[in-house]
């Protein structure tokens, strides 16, 4: 109970405070609503005693009632409607605003890797689309047909109490299979929705370029397909055993409200033959009858419904949680300027309990102004490395210091504030060429000068300035945004590329420069030119520097091998080769790939 109070209290808070006068509205037809079927009912009793007695003026009330109710009733109904659809498009926006909030303020990316995590967003992602005004519209319905059976209820015990029990009573046990029905269905919906994501992602393929090659080439559409439809046929067969089990449930207590009501009516239909009540009683009892037995069964529905929203809501609440935590009572301090340096100081790591260790003690210097190159195998560890730097994820054991102070101390968004950064997974936003670089900075926004110096800086002024609008122009073809169809470009591989760096390199700020395989994606003459050009950037920073390309890593301060998530060796490049070790022995092996290529031209 304590949990179903706290969710009315979220969804109530969310529906006055986005809509206000629709909540008002809505209250006031509720109570409308629930006693224009009483009002009904009381003037057709009006009407058929008037001419039964002959009674003209009793006619005429009940005449003016009905005249009443036809020109008040669609009006209320038409406001009705305008109210909850405009309630919904305000709610949409603050429930938008608030989920988009709560997954945006997550400091870490451990819970976008965990697939309960998906789940359970996916649910509040749908719920944050209907259920605060649902929660809202319903608890309404139960209060308008409350007033309804109450009304009509007192009606029928007052022509017989045995009879007017029985007909209320005989609406307990639907109510109670109700709700069952809905925790059922509620835990139907959690345990079918990996099945529609998954439906979901393979519905998906179909529109990804990305994808769209290798579907094509490999013949990939038929079995991509079949396991959509596998994903699709699983849920469906949940979905429609529990239909199966609620047609079963309704049918059989529909008989039960159906045979209950028979008698009320015999009773009553007695009752008046031995005179003890008057035709229009006997009409106003009818549709006391049919009003209740409709209400109660509309009751129970809108019930089973609040239980069945509570659990969907309850995701929604438990994802927003995050933003809706009182604030600390003493804000973590932002980071200051790098001054001294950056500390990996026996550094544990691994993804999750289960797993292995990704840094096994890895214990890391990068004084102010130098550069640092991280080289190894796959899995050594390197792109960890940097996610610890980030914030991304907190050392298992160990500490990150930034000039001596623990990372996990400060603001995440000030550290991440003085970092510039290009990840090796680097997006393809589907933005202009200008707003896919200045998304490094926000505050460039509206500054074109520092955004195409940051271009400049990757090689690609010239590039986004031939480009049919220049850098308005969409690098997308999956959205035009006012320009004309077919404007949109698709940049090549190594081009993005170079616009991430550009990404990285708008961020004026930064103390700290992350490059992780800043040249895999480029030819060699623009290697070249782009090493050059980010030697220059990296003077200016604190440079962490991730590649297998040994050639690009040979000018860092100081070079570290990891190997096994610790370090192997360290130290410069001409330090390194004179050793002989792992480096020396991965920089020839690359070497003489370059050097096979030479000599074989050379003989041909």
């Amino acid at each position: 109970m304590r949990r179903s109070a706290s969710l009315l209290r979220r969804g109530f808070g969310i529906y006055f405070g986005a809509a206000p006068l629709a909540a008002v509205v809505s209250i006031v037809l509720m109570v409308v609503g629930g006693l224009s079927a009483v009002a009904t009912a009381w003037f057709t009793r009006a009407i058929v005693d008037g001419l039964t007695a002959d009674d003209g003026s009793t006619i005429w009330v009940g005449v003016a009632g009905f005249g009443v109710l036809a020109v008040v009733s669609p009006v209320l109904l038409h406001l009705s409607q305008y109210a909850q659809r405009d309630a919904e498009r305000r709610v949409t926006v603050r429930t938008q605003q608030e989920l988009f909030a709560a997954v945006s303020a997550h400091p870490g990316l451990a819970e976008l890797e965990d697939s309960s995590f998906h789940d359970r967003l996916r649910l509040a992602h749908e719920a944050s689309r209907y259920a605060p005004t649902q929660l809202t519209t319903v608890v309404l319905a139960i209060g308008q047909e409350t007033i309804t059976v109450v009304a009509f209820g007192v009606t029928l015990v007052r022509w017989s109490p045995l009879a007017g029990a029985l007909v209320l009573l005989a609406a307990v046990p639907t109510l109670v299979a109700q709700i069952r029905l809905a925790r059922m269905r509620g835990a139907m919906l959690e345990r079918t929705v990996p099945m529609f994501r998954r439906q979901t992602f393979y519905a998906s393929l179909l529109l990804d370029m990305r994808a769209a090659k290798e579907i094509r080439l490999f013949g990939l559409g038929a079995f991509f397909g079949g396991r959509l439809l596998r994903e699709l046929r699983a849920a469906q067969t949940q979905e429609r055993h529990q239909d199966r089990i609620a047609l079963w449930v309704d049918s059989a207590l529909a008989t039960l409200t159906g045979v209950v009501s028979l008698v009320a009516l015999a009773v009553f239909v007695s009752q008046v033959a031995d005179g003890r009540g008057t035709v229009g009683d006997l009409v106003l009892v009818i549709a006391a009858l049919a009003a209740v037995q409709m209400s109660a069964s509309g009751l129970v529905r809108q019930i089973a419904t609040l239980g069945e929203t509570f659990i969907m809501f309850g995701h929604y609440v438990d994802i927003t949680a995050v933003t809706c935590e009182a604030p600390r009572s003493t804000p973590l301090p932002a980071v200051p300027p790098l001054e001294h340096g950056l500390e990996f100081d026996d550094v544990w790591f691994r993804y999750a309990p289960g797993h292995d260790w990704v840094l096994r003690g890895l214990t890391l210097r990068v004084p102010r102004g130098s550069s640092l190159a991280l080289v190894g195998d796959n899995g050594a560890g390197k792109s960890t490395v940097v996610k610890l730097l980030c914030g991304f994820y907190t050392p298992t054991r160990g500490v990150i210091r930034w000039d001596g102070v623990d990372i996990t101390t400060v603001d995440p968004a000030s550290l991440r504030a003085r970092i510039g950064a290009t990840f090796q997974d680097f997006m393809s936003y589907e933005f202009s060429a200008h707003d896919n670089i200045a998304v490094g900075d926000v505050s460039a926004l509206d500054d074109r000068t520092r955004v195409r110096a940051a271009a400049a800086t990757a090689d690609m002024d010239s590039v986004l300035g031939d480009l049919p609008n220049g850098y308005d122009t969409m690098l997308t073809r999956a959205f035009s945004d006012g320009d004309a169809p077919g404007v949109g470009v698709v940049l090549s591989g190594g081009q993005w590329q170079r616009l991430a760096l550009a990404r990285a390199a708008l961020r004026e700020g930064a103390d700290v420069l992350i490059l992780d395989e800043p040249s895999s994606g480029l030819d060699v003459a623009t290697e070249h030119e782009i090493n050059r050009r980010l030697m220059a950037l990296r003077r200016t920073h604190t440079s962490l520097l991730i590649s297998h390309r040994l050639n690009t890593v040979r000018d860092a301060t100081s070079i570290a091998v990891l190997s096994g998530g610790r370090v192997l060796e360290q130290g410069s490049h001409d330090e390194l080769m004179a050793s002989g070790g792992r480096y020396a022995e991965l920089f020839r092996l690359q070497a003489s790939g370059y050097d096979e290529s030479v000599a074989t031209r050379a003989v041909m």
